[in-house]
């Protein structure tokens, strides 16, 4: 429940401290006093946006804290999950700097304001004028009429297969979609792969088809050449081999003469060894290099299909096609194994399909069972509040597939009047009635204490005389399960309360503040009093006021 509540800098109000206590609090106040200002610096510290405008001192920043008493053991799992700090006594905390940014904190931790409003929504029930514009939606009748249900594990569990069966659902269509398109593809694909696997690439070859092309064509120059050394070297009168010989043994046997001539003799010795050698290789590549056109023409063409594959696909040297015919061959095993994955995709998603059909049928079986109840439920309540002839009904209508609250939509009928038929919501109620309407919804969805505190403003709309001493009893005794905060104008509701604030308006250094105090019992009286004259506070309003103290209504 709502403990404390700390505003400062915030419109009107310079500086305030509110304690709350269990029960029914109320607020009270003239038109333009502020009580519409409390209910916005609650809903800052419950994760509503922020405006820089609602800054009192623009050069100052606003600061609204809320304490908060938790109790509930799955608010700690709660915690836990999201790496906070869990105490019992709980501060919110929201400041706006004058540049307009905002910062959240959970126990002084900064946090992000999803997270904030996920807490939020578990610690509080904002009701206003707008939540009883949305009681004409199909989608808050069910939540509505689910939280009445009270099947949480139920609910969670068919919202947790839910999830995955949405997601199953999209991963399906993606993968399909995928499939299509890589089924389009794979023709191209192979085809591409075919002829890169074809032309049997080796990285060193080009190199050595273009030496070889080199070789071939320029091969009767070098038949020319190879032939002349051979023949001037080895095979002339005068080859200069055999001369080389020649010289070589004059100087051997002159050698032990000098040591000169010794070194000549060595010298020439290794000579001829070198060129001996010289002359066999020269041979041994005159009989490699013999010219065929055949052959040079299987080069060439070779050299333009390796060349041709490189201009196509624009990559430069073998490296590059041996690259991208891999990534063929990557790509033709992606199809194949996505048709796996959509498979087994297809798979899951039946079994999901199975479980979400499994739990939605029962989540409606128990829905059924509870509308009965629900009806006379929220029927009686009407009457409590002076619609004796009103009539409510919940139809459920299947659904052609399941959404997130099941697979049955909830509408509700209604009609106020004796004789009429029972109409959806949105067709027949009157302001006043939505009014009542919701009262009687939210006081069943909260009987079990479902949420620890309830904040209920413009809930007396349209209503008053006996309908709003009625009204006020409802409150009070939804009180005795949470904590029930109401704003309100009408004295038969404020004489209910445990505990009365009032919002005031003052001067200070020509501002106009907004204050609010706790209200003694003299007090009380007088403000009630207040609220059931039309001027000037008379004796005969100060006893009615006395009585609605006493009683709750007047005598």
């Amino acid at each position: 429940m709502l403990v404390k509540l700390f505003i400062k800098n915030y419109t009107l109000i310079n500086s305030a401290e509110i304690d709350f206590q269990p029960g029914f609090t109320v607020i009270t106040g003239e038109t333009g006093t502020g009580k519409s200002i409390l209910l916005g610096a609650l809903l800052l510290i419950l994760g509503s946006r922020a405006d820089p405008s609602v800054l009192m001192d623009k050069s100052k920043k606003c600061i609204v804290e809320g304490t908060f008493d938790l109790r509930k053991p799955e608010l700690a799992a709660f915690f836990a999950e999201n790496d906070l700090d869990y105490e019992p006594l709980t501060l919110l905390r929201r400041e706006i700097n004058p540049a307009g940014k905002s910062r959240a904190f959970i126990n002084d931790t900064p946090v992000n304001l999803h997270l904030l409003k996920t807490l939020g929504n578990r610690l509080v029930d904002i009701h206003s004028q707008h939540q009883t514009l949305l009681l004409n939606e199909s989608g808050f009748q069910m939540e509505l009429f689910d939280a009445f249900l009270n099947k949480p594990e139920l609910q969670q569990d068919y919202g947790r297969i839910f999830q995955q069966f949405r997601q199953s659902s999209q991963k399906l269509k993606t993968l399909e979609q995928q499939n299509e398109q890589s089924k389009r593809d794979e023709d191209y694909f192979r085809f591409q792969l075919n002829e890169l696997e074809s032309a049997a690439l080796d990285v060193d070859e080009i190199k050595t088809l273009e030496e070889k092309s080199k070789l071939l064509s320029h091969s009767v120059e070098i038949k020319t050449a190879t032939d002349m050394a051979v023949n001037l070297l080895k095979e002339e009168d005068t080859a200069v081999l055999e001369l080389l010989g020649k010289l070589k043994e004059t100087f051997s046997r002159l050698s032990d003469y000098h040591p000169s001539i010794a070194e000549f003799a060595g010298r020439l010795q290794s000579s001829y060894i070198e060129l001996e050698d010289l002359t066999s290789e020269i041979e041994r590549f005159a009989s490699l290099s013999d010219f065929e056109p055949a052959e040079l023409q299987r080069v060439e063409e070779r050299l333009d299909t390796l060349y041709s594959l490189q201009q196509k696909h624009h990559v430069a040297g073998i490296e590059g096609l041996i690259n991208l015919r891999e990534e063929y061959r990557h790509k033709l095993e992606n199809i194949s194994s996505l048709e796996n994955e959509l498979s087994e995709e297809k798979q899951r998603f039946e079994e999901y399909t199975q479980k979400l059909e499994e739990k939605a049928t029962l989540l409606s079986s128990e829905r059924k069972k509870k509308i009965p109840e629900f009806e006379r439920e929220v029927v009686f309540l009407l009457q409590q509040l002076g619609m004796k002839e009103a009539q409510f009904r919940v139809q459920a209508e299947p659904l052609p597939s399941p959404t997130v609250q099941g697979k049955e939509r909830l509408t509700f009928y209604f009609n106020a009047n004796k004789g009429g038929e029972p109409m959806p919501i949105a067709k027949t109620a009157s302001g006043g009635e939505l009014s009542r309407l919701m009262l009687a919804l939210k006081s069943l969805v909260h009987k079990a204490g479902m949420l620890p505190t309830i904040v209920f403003d413009e809930i007396d709309a349209g209503v008053s005389g006996e309908i709003a001493g009625k009204l006020g009893a409802i409150l009070k005794k939804m009180s005795a399960n949470i904590q029930v905060i109401c704003i309100s104008h009408l004295p038969q509701i404020a004489s209910r309360a445990s505990a009365h604030f009032k919002v005031f308006k003052s001067t200070q250094n020509d501002r106009t503040l907004s204050k609010i105090i706790l209200l003694d019992q003299e007090q009380r009286l007088e403000e009630i009093a207040k609220m059931l004259s039309d001027e000037k506070i008379t004796e005969a309003s100060r006893t009615a006021a006395a009585e609605f103290l006493k009683t709750g209504k007047l005598s």
